[in-house]
């Protein structure tokens, strides 16, 4: 596999052709996924090999998204599938790879720890202290979108969102369960 060259060649696809409304699903949303999927690869002590394999899958997770927002998992995979085999990627690598990128689909369902790990590390921010100015960014994308008009009706719809999550990794439970919790609590106070 060549993991540094599939990765220079997907982050200048996705600095170039993701769409300028995307002010959540953008680059600095795929790097920060590509750090906290790194971070918990390295507490759930994972080989070498296998911690390339979810970061391939956390570079390309959202890269759907420069075709359409619906169903951009789908999309995603697609594109892994086009591009992975010209850096080295085998078949069950791609197969790996593309079950990763489909455990980032709502609701989550990762049936392995690798699946886990990139399904922690997509929402690793709601148990950060910089959880609020990247849930603006969200906000301001669904706004741009027509999903929701308003911060009521925004924080309403995070109070749900947070609780149907849940971090599959021990890892993820241990270091963001805490800070989620007081994330949802200061929504939850901001409810009309």
């Amino acid at each position: 596999m060549l993991f540094h060259q599939a990765k220079a060649f997907i982050l200048d696809k996705l600095k170039e052709e993701l769409p300028a409304h995307l002010t959540y699903h953008c680059f600095d949303h795929t790097l920060d996924v590509c750090a906290a999927a790194e971070h918990l690869c390295n507490l759930e002590k994972i080989s070498p090999f296998q911690k390339e394999l979810v970061l391939t899958a956390a570079l390309f997770h959202d890269s759907g998204f420069i075709v359409s927002a619906s169903a951009h998992e789908e999309e995603s995979c697609r594109i892994a599938a086009e591009y992975l085999p010209l850096y080295g990627y085998n078949s069950d690598e791609l197969e790996a790879i593309k079950g990763m990128i489909m455990a980032t689909k709502l609701p989550q369902m990762p049936k392995n720890l690798l699946e886990e790990i990139m399904a922690d590390a997509d929402l690793d921010y709601l148990g950060r202290d910089d959880f609020f100015p990247i849930s603006e960014g969200l906000y301001q994308e669904f706004l741009c979108a027509g999903v929701i008009d308003n911060y009521d009706n925004w924080n309403k719809l995070q109070v749900s969102f947070f609780g149907n999550h849940h971090y599959f990794t021990h890892s993820a439970q241990q270091i963001r369960n805490q800070k989620k919790a007081e994330n949802l609590a200061l929504i939850k106070a901001k409810l009309h």
